[in-house]
């Protein structure tokens, strides 16, 4: 059974930190691509940033040199440090692996605002 357990999320003032965390599992975790994806209220999910299985990475515009995403293959875990954050990074946070099939997380919401 595959399972991505996010983690991480919460409420946090403008221009401050969090950390998420994916933990996955069920999968051959260093074979698959990891994404983050975020969706807000109204709006339809976006990708936010990606890490292949080789470790290449991209972003959406709108995130890039405030987020960084890595992860642990030993520790089947993919990480987005999200830095700066602004208002208009509130959402659901979800977690993404990708090879043959898609998986999701069930999400973690992280809400900026003062």
């Amino acid at each position: 059974q595959v399972q991505l357990v996010e983690s991480g999320g919460g409420l946090v003032q403008p221009g401050g930190s969090l950390r998420l965390s994916c933990a996955a599992s069920g999968i051959i975790f260093s074979s698959y691509d990891m994404s983050w994806y975020r969706q807000a209220p109204g709006k339809q999910r976006e990708l936010v940033a990606t890490i292949t299985s080789g470790g290449s990475t991209n972003y959406a515009d709108s995130v890039k040199g405030r987020f960084t995403i890595s992860r642990d293959n030993a520790k089947n875990t993919v990480y987005l440090q999200m830095n700066s954050l602004k208002p208009e990074d509130t959402a659901v946070y979800y977690c993404n692996a990708a090879y043959r099939w898609h998986y999701w997380g069930q999400g973690t919401q992280v809400t900026v605002s003062s």
